[in-house]
């Protein structure tokens, strides 16, 4: 692929009103998910899981691109469609996560590196036959007693850099997530100081790497306190600290910052987007790359009955216009009262640990 059409995808998938679904998830992940709603993780109720979710009615008005696991990838719904194709009738790039999850990092307690470059090359210019043109890979730094390491920090935006640099090699748009975890009891400072770092750090391994940034997406946590901090900060200080970061690290030659939730339900997930927007406007697109905050809706209204589908598409795409309304600061209470699920509204999910989106 040119370079030309990689830059107008990376700035595609952040247009106006519209942000990422990562469908992501790990099989063991899903598992867990489907466990929560009695729902038997089997290869056919994943792969209607996720169909029901790409085939939402108006959905591209503010969902852009689907991150992908492999096994989705590959799948074909009841008829024998490719549900890579199903996206693109949607108007939905289709994109591939391609990490092999993060592991102890030898020789460092309590510290991960994320593995997966051996081979990539070739299964990249596989992804791309099959019609990914995005990819993501996730690095994990956890925040503890005397950690991060700045040998753990420097590792992943390595691999996170080399990993980038293959992707544009295949003509597929990278998305880098380097995530600092929301778990412990750190406060607001602490996170704002290791995510600028690690922020930092990514960025001189990317551009020694000739990762080109016009052609990438930066998909970062918010800046907050640890879940078990007893001083949560409000969302108008979540915001001004994760502005300040972000100014602070990031070039403006990137097109856009795709934040994933890490944990955050899926209101407060909005509502820092949305937060953030109208403190603009900002040198790259504020967008969003959510998991578990724009799937707990529809999953807990489907819960596996096909009887369900449309009560669990409404949901869906509620979540993906109240975060399509928070892309330009207008999401607000009314909005998102208007569901016509009011499981979805009502509902505050339990803020989780060690994201998966």
């Amino acid at each position: 692929m040119a370079a030309q059409e990689m830059e107008m995808i990376a700035r595609a998938l952040v247009a106006p009103n519209k942000g990422i679904l990562a469908a992501d998830e790990s099989t063991g992940t899903i598992e867990k998910r489907f466990k929560n709603i009695n729902v038997p993780n089997t290869e056919e109720n994943r792969r209607d899981y996720r169909e029901l979710l790409f085939t939402t009615p108006d959905i591209s008005k503010f969902i852009s691109g689907v991150i992908l696991y492999d096994e989705t990838i590959r799948q074909k719904n009841k008829e024998g469609t490719p549900l890579v194709e199903i996206l693109k009738q949607q108007g939905l790039i289709p994109g591939i996560k391609v990490d092999k999850g993060a592991k102890p990092l030898a020789g460092f307690p309590g510290e991960k590196i994320t593995e997966g470059l051996d081979g990539l090359r070739a299964r990249f210019e596989e992804y791309y036959k099959l019609g990914a043109r995005f990819s993501k890979w996730r690095a994990v730094i956890t925040i503890g007693n005397g950690i991060p390491t700045l040998a753990c920090i420097k590792a992943n935006a390595h691999a996170l850099a080399c990993y980038a640099a293959l992707s544009q090699e295949a003509g597929i748009v990278p998305i880098v997530e380097p995530e600092v975890l929301m778990d412990g009891s750190h406060t607001l400072q602490r996170c704002a100081e290791v995510t600028e770092l690690t922020i930092r750090i990514v960025f001189e391994e990317l551009f020694m790497q000739r990762v080109v940034f016009e052609q990438m997406l930066l998909k970062p946590n918010m800046v907050t306190a640890g879940k078990d901090s007893p001083e949560q900060a409000s969302v108008s200080d979540v915001a001004k600290a994760t502005i300040r970061v972000l100014r602070h690290s990031v070039p403006a030659a990137v097109p856009g910052i795709v934040f994933l939730s890490g944990g955050q339900n899926d209101i407060l997930a909005t509502e820092h987007l949305n937060a953030m927007n109208q403190l603009g406007p900002h040198p790259w697109q504020l967008s969003f790359s959510y998991g578990r905050a724009l799937q707990d809706a529809p999953l807990h209204a489907w819960l596996g009955n096909p009887s369900n589908r449309a009560t669990a598409q409404q949901a869906f795409l509620h979540r993906a216009e109240c975060n399509g309304m928070a892309r330009s600061g207008k999401y607000s209470e009314q909005l998102e009262a208007g569901s016509g699920n009011g499981q979805a509204t009502a509902r505050k999910p339990i803020v989780a640990s060690a994201s998966q989106d």
